[in-house]
């Protein structure tokens, strides 16, 4: 496939069929379901890829996961390269707490906590609405009700349950919506979004992926356009829908392969434009 024949499954939300002109700056990932499976290590294809990509281009990963699950997840795959770190942005929390390397460490940028009220309140209306709709599942993997610091999070079947059986938890979304619309009318001070195929995601209000881009946006001194963002969950009230309203490029994938087949195409356009350029 050459550069003018763009993965056909893919568009620009709003625009049409993928078209990285002009090219873009930076280029920011999902993580569950658009670099890899729910709670799962990035294959080694996935991470050989990122690397060529963090490479050529600044990478920046925004998740409803903390930080250590971006440990897990994605740095323990990639070289521990300082020239290839600090190309790196890491936004864990959906953009409330954001992350860059410094020397030989992680350096936390900033954090907008939820106060110990707002983490309790949250917790009790989580609990009574899953009780109330029938979502408390006796069989959990890991924590039901994760308190993050800047972010509570619900997963119906425990944090580090099996993908499969999260695929097969609510396959129409129809659950993680009642759950969402509950828990958001008893919490009006805060932001409710649905978050990965099981979750629900609680943060202050106003912060949310929309947020973390527009720092990320001012801490890289980028416009809008010069950013491509890559997400699964752009379904109203999904954890990727208001990156649309940033004005950034919004690519929705399936899956994480699809992602490789975009990442593999993104990086021939590099290597055709910097050749056109030599």
């Amino acid at each position: 496939r050459s550069v003018s024949e763009p993965p056909a499954a893919l568009h620009v939300w709003g625009s049409g069929p993928l078209d990285l002109t002009p090219e873009p700056r930076m280029i920011v990932f999902d993580l569950d379901d658009t670099l890899t499976l729910t709670k799962s290590v990035v294959s080694a294809e996935m991470a050989g890829l990122l690397t060529r990509l963090i490479a050529v281009r600044p990478v920046c990963v925004i998740s409803g996961s903390r930080f250590e699950q971006f440990e897990l997840q994605i740095l323990g795959s990639l070289p521990d390269r300082p020239e290839l770190l600090t190309n790196l942005h890491l936004m864990p929390t959906c953009g409330t707490r954001y992350y860059r390397w410094n020397s030989d460490h992680w350096h936390q940028v900033y954090s907008e906590d939820l106060s110990e009220t707002e983490r309790g309140a949250a917790k009790d209306v989580l609990t009574d609405a899953a009780h109330t709709l029938g979502f408390w599942e006796p069989r959990i993997w890991g924590e039901r009700i994760e308190d993050r610091g800047s972010q509570v999070t619900f997963s119906a079947l425990g944090q580090v349950a099996p993908p499969e059986l999260k695929a097969k938890w609510d396959p129409t979304g129809a659950k993680k919506s009642a759950m969402r619309e509950y828990v958001a009318e008893r919490l009006p001070g805060l932001e409710v979004r649905s978050g990965g195929t099981t979750s629900i995601d609680i943060t202050k209000k106003g912060v949310d992926k929309a947020f973390g881009l527009r720092k990320l946006i001012k801490a890289t001194g980028l416009r809008p356009g010069d950013v491509l963002f890559v997400g699964d969950s752009f379904a109203e009230h999904g954890n990727d829908y208001p990156a649309i309203g940033v004005g950034v490029r919004c690519v929705a994938v399936a899956n994480h392969t699809e992602t490789g087949d975009l990442i593999e195409y993104i990086l021939e356009s590099v290597r055709e434009s910097s050749g056109a350029r030599s």
